[in-house]
């Protein structure tokens, strides 16, 4: 591995997992798992449903533990931090969120704040300020004091973003943000992770909206059994022959009339069997 470098403080060659496995039981969740993410990119998680994508998103957070290899950002081995360091560099959000019984949706997104908050120490000025700008980017000011159980899942999904936007990471990880969201919504947040990312924000995100995928993010991983099967550029990764092989349906790609990013049109199931993928190489640019 090359020495990552540092600029202004901050962790300038971004997000790297290097040959990371995970059992749950006897079953094999990631297999000998390689990928980077540079910083200040939008990288696409993508794949069939039980490719392993939301277990390697709580692999980097921390929340679950590998049988073997380690996740860096920068210069930071992620599993070796403390659980507060480690808050303060990654956040999470989720793509089903509990209940918060009593708290409004003001009250939830402050409780990203808590990894910077001091034993007995109240919120600052500062930390009020955060939470109002994360309640602003989500589109939530309108909703900051309605009881957060009242919430509609798109909602939800929007109050886990300011959440996680209010831990001031540098990396940040999710999981389907746009499930339960309508299109308008879809694209209102994906184009702010584009905007976040402009200013330094490292995203990692799992996808099903291939095309959405193509539109917004930098790079694309593709995953399949635990696997990276596939990495890169959208344009070179996204083929019909990647997307049949993997998800095992025929699909044409086009380019967007406007912007010329890659389009998926499904045209049915494919006749093949999903094919048995090879595994990538180790340093898969994500």
């Amino acid at each position: 591995m090359t020495e990552p470098r540092s600029v202004d403080g901050r962790s300038a060659d971004g997000l790297w997992v290097d040959r990371v496995h995970f059992t749950r039981g006897n079953r094999l969740i990631i297999d000998d798992l390689d990928c980077t993410v540079p910083a200040g990119a939008v990288g696409a998680l993508l794949g069939p449903n039980g490719a392993g994508k939301s277990t390697l998103l709580h692999l980097i957070a921390g929340i679950e533990r590998a049988d073997a290899g380690a996740a860096r950002f920068g210069e930071r081995d992620l599993a070796t931090m403390r659980r507060r360091e480690r808050a303060r560099l990654v956040a999470l959000a989720e793509q089903e969120v509990a209940d918060a019984p009593g708290l409004t949706v003001a009250e939830v997104v402050a409780l990203g704040r808590t990894p910077h908050l001091g034993a007995f120490a109240g919120p600052s000025e500062r930390d009020r300020a955060i939470v109002a700008r994360g309640l602003e980017d989500a589109g939530l000011l309108d909703l900051a004091d309605r009881d957060y159980g009242s919430l509609s899942g798109g909602e939800r999904q929007r109050v886990n973003l300011a959440r996680a936007l209010a831990q001031e990471p540098e990396l940040l990880l999710l999981d389907e943000p746009t499930n339960h969201l309508d299109i308008r919504a879809q694209l209102t947040m994906l184009g702010l992770v584009r905007e976040l990312a402009r200013g330094g924000l490292t995203v990692l995100a799992a996808l099903h909206d291939l095309s959405l995928a193509a539109a917004h993010a930098d790079h694309v991983v593709v995953l399949a059994e635990g696997r990276v099967v596939a990495a890169g550029d959208p344009h070179a990764v996204l083929t019909p022959e990647l997307i049949r092989d993997v998800w095992g349906v025929e699909a044409s790609v086009i380019g967007h009339p406007a912007t010329g990013r890659p389009l998926i049109a499904y045209a049915g199931i494919a006749d093949s069997p999903v094919a048995s993928l090879p595994v990538m190489g180790p340093r898969v640019q994500a």
